[in-house]
Parts: C-alpha cells; structure tokens; sequence
C-alpha cells in the first residue's frame, strides 16, 4: 500500500509539474505574439504640428543646427534645422525638425511647422529643395532612438512654395538611410537622390534608449544590419517623384558619414563628392549612375577631413564649393570658391565666417544671389561648460564676389542671423 502511493503522489507531482511547465510555455508564446504585433516604431508617420500650436507643443531647445535653404520663385525663403533638448550638442534621441520662412529676403522670419516624432524616435537632417516644377520638398530623416542602423529618408510636398502658410502633403516614407542634401536633375530630366547608409561607421546601429523609456521594447528591438545595401547610394526618380528607385551605390574608404553630393558634368558623367575621413572623396559613374568608380581622395588632409561642405553648380555653368578652409582644422573660416572646368580648379575664396560653424547649404536665387545657411556653436554648453550660440546663421553674396575674394557687390550680407537659442521666439529679427 504504501507503493502505490508514493506512485499516485509522484504521478500527482509530475501532472503539476507539466502543468506549470504547460502554462509558462503558453505564457512564454503569448509574449512573444504580442511582441512580434508591436508596430515598428520607426515606421510611423510623425506628427506635423502647424502654427496654431507651435508654441504649445514645442519642447524646450538646448541646441539646434544641421540647416536647409530653399528659395520659392517669388522669392520666399524657407529654412529648416534640427533642434534637440540637449544642451551640449544637437545629436539625441527624441530631437525634431524646424520649418521657417521669411517673405523680406531673410531679415526676419517665421517658424510655421514642427516635424515631431513618435515615442522612442527622432526626426532630424532635414533638407528643402525646390523641383523643377516649382514644389517645394522638405525631406527629413528618421530613426528609432539615436540611430537604430536603417534610418529613413522622409518628405513631404506643397505646390504653394510662396505661401507664408501652405499646404502639404501627408507624410511619405521614401528609402532607407540618411539624405540631407539636395537631389540632382539631370540633364534627361531624372531626379538622383544622394542616400547615405552609414558603412564604417561603428557607432551605428546604436539606439541608446533609457530602459525606463522603452516601455515593451528593447533596444534590440529596434536596431537593423542592412548589410550590403550600406553605402554611398543613389536613388532616382523618373516620374518627377511620383515613385523613387534604388539606383546605384558607391563605397570608399574611410566614409563613415558619406553626407555625399552629386554634379552632373559637361560631359554627361556623374561626379560623387563624399564627406571622408581624410578630406573630401570622389567616385565618377558613367552610366547614370547604376556603377560608380572605386574612388579616391579628392581633397586630402586635415583642412578638408571629416566636414560637410556643399557643392552645386550656378546658373552661369560654374560650380560653387563652399567648405572649410582653416588651416589648423577647425570647423571655421567657411569659405566659397568657384570653379570653371568641373572642379579641376577652384578660384576665388570669399570668407563667409571665421567663427566655429558648420554643415553649409545653399541655393541660389532668379536674380543671381546666392544664400548659405549654416550653423554657428550648435549648442549652447560647449564640452567645458562654456556657453555657445546656438546659432542658425545665413550668408548672402553673388558669384563675382566669391570670384573676387572679396565683397565688390552691394548684396554681400554675412553672418546674418536667423535664429538664435539664447533669444528663441517663433519670430526672430536677423542682423543686416
């Protein structure tokens, strides 16, 4: 008797046994239904807070920068920058992109829109670009915590470019990766957009959410190895950007943000100039740019390395090249130069500002001005915990100064402010 029922306890014991096992493995598989339903956060649509709202929504700004310029043909100026809560440097998790305009050749401007993101997102790199039918772009990345390896490149469109308030389009998700300069059109009317997917970079993916702030997610969660498809790509557009297209992609040595440019030269090849390690990198197609050359170092040392510059070519045929041009190394002197023979020489050298700044762009205007925004001190608490500007800054001149060297217009205007964080209101008076 006894036996039996040390048999009947253990088989009772084995029955509970299995049954908690059963119910944590149920438990376990629930879990993981749910988790694979969580909406990729990346993925969502941000929020478009319009001017009604702007300064009720608007989070507090320690730092701003990385600008777009775009000039509508009337002759309205818009400019957009990131603005993060950080007060050390615009780089972090939770930052959103500024839409502002001015209708008085920037001497003074309005704040109209707010690209906010979704929770554990930021918004960030924007970049304004007029197409050839008169619309005006604005073009955001943006990505699940820090940068989360996939990235997005984002845009909205309005045909109301020299509206103070119009209207835009729904958001719209357009390639993986980074873009935060200006598509080209090339001579056959094809649009190219130049998209980064950062390659040697070895900070990314890297999201870097507080714990506390992921709710049901992981960091692991979000983060993605886009492997082979990392690179200096190209995307185009035949159809005036009704649909975009992988196109092509370039991979040079020493990119770790490609932030690269694209020229379509007289000959009809295509001229790739990417931001490098040790200068300014170069990579040449010939076919349109579905294959690009191995590349090498356009501008090497230390002046030139690892700083954006922005190239584009003006109206009367010439390229303009704005970079840095200090000789220590320092994101300083920003400087324009010209060339007539495609970038195998360069002319002239007019010094926009000597002052710390960064991440030039431009455009250049019906009547032949050209505007450089950028930014002067991002942040408002440099590394020592001395104060900085945090300063969006813009420069005007024509192509016969920065020829010259020297101002010999009457349009020269430089270090003109268009907005400033120790003195941030959604209107904001600019220095003549």
């Amino acid at each position: 008797m006894p036996s039996v029922q040390r048999v009947i306890a253990f088989a009772l014991c084995l029955t509970l046994a299995l049954g908690f096992a059963t119910e944590a493995w149920c438990d376990e598989r629930h879990l993981e239904g749910d988790l694979a339903r969580l909406p990729d956060v990346a993925l969502q649509p941000p929020e478009l807070v319009a001017p009604a709202a702007l300064e009720k929504n608007q989070p507090p700004r320690g730092s701003q920068g990385v600008p777009s310029i775009a000039i509508a043909p009337g002759g309205r100026l818009w400019a957009a920058w990131y603005a993060s809560r950080s007060k050390r440097g615009v780089e972090s998790t939770g930052s959103y992109c500024v839409l502002a305009t001015s209708g008085n050749g920037g001497r003074s401007w309005t704040e109209t829109l707010l690209v906010m993101p979704r929770p554990l997102c930021r918004t960030y790199d924007p970049c304004l670009w007029l197409d050839p039918r008169n619309r005006l772009w604005l073009f955001w990345n943006q990505s699940a915590g820090m940068q989360d390896g996939r990235m997005g490149v984002w845009a909205i469109v309005t045909d109301e470019p020299d509206s103070a308030r119009p209207r835009w389009s729904k958001p719209r998700r357009i390639a993986n990766g980074v873009m935060m300069n200006k598509p080209t059109v090339l001579k056959n009317g094809h649009w190219l957009l130049p998209v980064g997917l950062w390659r040697e970079n070895d900070n990314v993916p890297n999201v870097n959410l507080k714990p506390e702030d992921l709710g049901p997610y992981t960091n692991e969660m979000l983060k993605h190895d886009l492997g082979e498809e990392r690179g200096s790509n190209v995307y185009r557009s035949t159809d005036q950007g009704r649909s975009f297209e992988f196109l092509g992609q370039a991979r040079i040595s020493g990119t770790r943000v490609d932030e690269h440019m694209l020229v379509e030269r007289r000959d009809g090849s295509l001229w790739m100039l990417v931001r490098n390690v040790r200068g300014i990198a170069q990579s040449e197609s010939r076919d349109g740019g579905r294959t690009w050359s191995q590349g090498n170092l356009y501008l090497e040392g230390r002046m030139h390395a690892n700083k954006r510059f922005f190239i584009r070519r003006l109206q009367s045929g010439a390229l303009l090249l704005v970079r840095h041009n200090a000789a220590n190394g320092a994101r300083s002197h920003l400087t324009a130069f010209i060339s007539d023979d495609d970038g195998r020489t360069w002319h002239g050298g007019l010094l926009l500002d000597d002052r710390e700044c960064s991440y030039p762009d431009g455009v250049q205007a019906s009547d032949g001005c050209v505007y450089i925004i950028y930014d002067h001190q991002r942040y408002t608490l440099d590394r020592d915990g001395e104060p900085g500007a945090g300063a969006v800054a813009m420069a005007v001149f024509r192509e016969e100064d920065a020829r010259a060297g020297k101002s010999v217009s009457d349009d020269v205007r430089l270090r003109t402010v268009i907005n400033q964080l120790q003195n941030v209101a959604p209107s904001s008076e600019a220095r003549p």
